[in-house]
């Protein structure tokens, strides 16, 4: 990457999320306890999902995805923000930023294919529960799980090759906590019409098309639900899809409007803001939507700590 005079470009400027000296310690702090919630929750389901065989099921191979997902996306972004709210020199080299943009997309894309799954697999479980165990072999959920994660590289590889080829110019600051394209392609100097329209088309087609998949299967499974007989049935399993569809809302919803936007033509305030749900709060909230509020697996959690005293 090289500036308008070819002279070589080796940092950027990251401002993080303010440059108010007084809050940058409470904003570590803050973010240190999403962080470690997030790795400590996600890493609690991992390993009571590999402890206890009665969990070794399609629907908890794939919340294992989700939570070995989650530990690996938010470890993109978060330990480079904890490091600049302390760093005097709030830098990221040309090269971490390419690593995080590309670990970035490629998480987020799997995340988006994979919350898709899971919704599949529990339209399955809850409209053709005599043909869930045939239908789930596991063959399939390892195609399924394996698929998300190919999903995601492809789109992480196109987006991220066509950034190398971009040069930077100008005042290298990126007014933002980490590395996003929408954020990178304003401060390139050649023509990013290419790279605008790739990333709309994949933010369109995969986003959609994912977004698609996981609501037509809440659909079923709620038009499944309203025939329950039992009031406290329907209410029970209105409780989890309620959960369930409130996380894909806001995970999608911020990250479609972020992608699609590709302007910043909103406040940066805002696209911070927006960034922060969809690439810090979702894995901390996952765990604790997905999983903690199963019996099973609470259940499983107990034992194991009880067999560890």
């Amino acid at each position: 990457m090289l500036t308008e005079n070819q002279t070589t470009l080796t940092e950027f400027a990251l401002l993080g999320l303010s440059n108010e000296p007084h809050l940058q310690i409470f904003l570590f702090l803050l973010f240190l306890a999403i962080y470690l919630i997030t790795f400590l929750g996600n890493m609690m389901i991992l390993l009571v999902i590999w402890a206890d065989r009665h969990l070794h099921t399609p629907m908890y191979f794939f919340l294992s995805n989700l939570s070995l997902l989650d530990i690996c996306y938010s470890s993109v972004t978060v330990p480079k923000m904890l490091e600049s709210f302390l760093a005097e020199k709030k830098t990221i080299s040309v090269h971490g930023c390419i690593a995080q943009l590309f670990f970035f997309f490629f998480l987020a894309t799997t995340e988006c294919y994979l919350l898709a799954v899971m919704a599949y697999d529990r339209y399955t479980a809850i409209c053709e529960p005599l043909h869930y165990l045939k239908i789930m072999s596991e063959p399939v959920c390892m195609w399924m799980a394996g698929g998300a994660w190919i999903a995601g590289l492809l789109n992480s590889l196109v987006n991220t090759l066509l950034v190398t080829d971009l040069h930077f110019c100008g005042q290298m600051e990126i007014n933002h906590f980490c590395c996003e394209l929408p954020i990178l392609l304003p401060l390139s100097c050649t023509d990013t019409f290419i790279n605008e329209m790739v990333l709309f088309a994949f933010t369109i087609i995969l986003g959609m098309l994912s977004l698609l998949l996981t609501l037509v299967s809440y659909m079923f499974i709620i038009s499944t639900i309203l025939r329950i007989p039992s009031k406290e049935g329907r209410c029970k399993a209105f409780s989890t899809c309620t959960s369930h569809l409130i996380m894909v809302g806001l995970f999608y919803g911020t990250g479609l409007i972020r992608y699609i936007r590709t302007d910043s033509s909103y406040s940066l305030t805002l696209e911070k803001v927006v960034s922060i749900q969809y690439s810090i709060l979702t894995p901390m909230f996952n765990p604790i939507i997905y999983s903690l509020k199963n019996n099973e697996v609470k259940s499983s959690a107990w034992r194991m700590l009880r067999n560890c005293k």
